[in-house]
């Protein structure tokens, strides 16, 4: 009889190694197949336990932000001005009587330059009788007031003090003021286009000045008045004999 060859190996060892390969072989399947419902339970496995990261939706390049650049203080705020001064021990002084006061830099200064180059004078104040026109006045609080007899002088009663034309400050009104001139035109006869009344005018006398109504000044400030005749209706005669009325409008 003849004999044919089994593949199988007949070794034991061969037996046993080819029993521990299949066992390994049918294990990792059991594996996979348990893996597999276990990760159909779970709903996703070792894998999915981790906490899904959702990707960031890419956003354009954002352009670069301008710095905000504080401003600069106002030039007239205590601390800007002041510090540009050497005021020595004075700074203390300065800035409790510009808080005291409730005044900027510029207006402190003002205040004090004005006390001491209008010594002997005082602020007067006044308009026009609608009030568009308002004004300042440094001058006595003894008024010398010239009564004029001109010919446009005489028809609106126009009685006047004069002053430098640094002492004089249109508060409002610019726009509401019109001018009359006639013959030599130096006469600048400025009235509200309202009321039409005259509170103050640049005189053909002093035309580096100002001529202010008295009557058209704040009560509280005049003292007493003093009233000089000038006859204005022969004004070059007059002008050249008064000694004192065309200096009036120089400091």
């Amino acid at each position: 009889m003849r004999r044919t060859r089994s593949s199988v190996a007949t070794d034991p060892r061969e037996q046993r190694r080819s029993g521990v390969s299949r066992g390994l072989a049918g294990g990792e399947s059991r594996a996979r197949r348990l893996a597999s419902r276990a990760g159909a339970g779970s709903g996703g496995g070792a894998a999915s336990s981790r906490p899904s990261v959702k990707p960031r939706p890419k956003q354009p390049p954002r352009a670069q932000e301008a710095v905000a650049e504080e401003p600069p203080p106002p030039a007239d705020t205590p601390a800007a001005s002041v510090s540009a001064l050497d005021l020595g021990e004075q700074r203390e002084r300065w800035e409790t009587f510009q808080k005291r006061q409730r005044l900027s830099f510029e207006g402190t200064a003002k205040l004090l330059l004005d006390t001491f180059e209008y010594q002997g004078l005082v602020k007067h104040t006044g308009g026009c009788h609608c009030g568009a026109v308002r004004f300042e006045v440094w001058a006595s609080a003894d008024l010398h007031i010239f009564d004029c007899n001109c010919s446009i002088c005489k028809k609106k009663q126009n009685r006047h003090f004069i002053v430098p034309a640094s002492r004089f400050k249109l508060l409002k009104g610019a726009e509401s003021i019109t001018t009359y001139t006639f013959n030599t035109h130096k006469a600048q006869h400025t009235f509200c286009k309202r009321c039409g009344v005259q509170s103050f005018y640049t005189p053909r006398s002093n035309p580096g000045g100002f001529g202010i109504a008295p009557h058209c000044l704040d009560e509280g400030t005049v003292r007493s008045v003093v009233i000089e005749e000038f006859n204005g209706s022969d004004w070059e005669k007059a002008m050249k004999e008064h000694k004192t009325i065309k200096n009036m409008s120089k400091e």
